[in-house]
């Protein structure tokens, strides 16, 4: 069997997996990362995508997270996520009605903070809609 690393992804609602990994494949600010066994530690901002779970010959489980941080060291990888969705609990047209009403709270934004907080939004709905197959 292959050399594993724990991987753990919470969120604000739950501990959403808990399991070993031979990679992981995490959407990092500055571009994806796979965390594998004996990696160097590292933090890392993670932004909206789609978090890939590795296992045998590929990909065992996708997620979706609107962003957050990423803790890595040689035994483990710790995904703190503002939200995360499992890929396949996401129906394409809540997805795309997220992403219209953002889109529509943009439009209407009245001040700098108000606008920030809706780019933000439109930028975690558009990736959510851009991780659909």
């Amino acid at each position: 069997m292959a050399e594993t690393l724990e991987f753990e992804l919470v969120s604000p609602a739950r501990l959403l997996v808990s399991e070993p990994a031979e990679m992981v494949v995490v959407p990092g600010v500055e571009g994806n990362f796979g965390a594998m066994p004996q990696h160097a530690p590292f933090l890392s901002t993670v932004r909206p995508g789609v978090v890939e779970v590795h296992r045998g010959t590929g990909p065992v489980r996708k997620i979706f997270v609107a962003g957050g941080f990423a803790e890595v060291t040689a035994e483990r990888c710790t995904l703190l996520a503002e939200e995360a969705v499992p890929l396949d609990e996401i129906d394409r047209e809540a997805a795309v009605a997220r992403l219209q009403s953002a889109l529509a709270v943009l439009q209407e934004a009245e001040t700098p903070s108000e606008a920030a907080a809706a780019r933000k939004s439109v930028t975690v709905a558009q990736a959510l809609v851009d991780a659909l197959p």
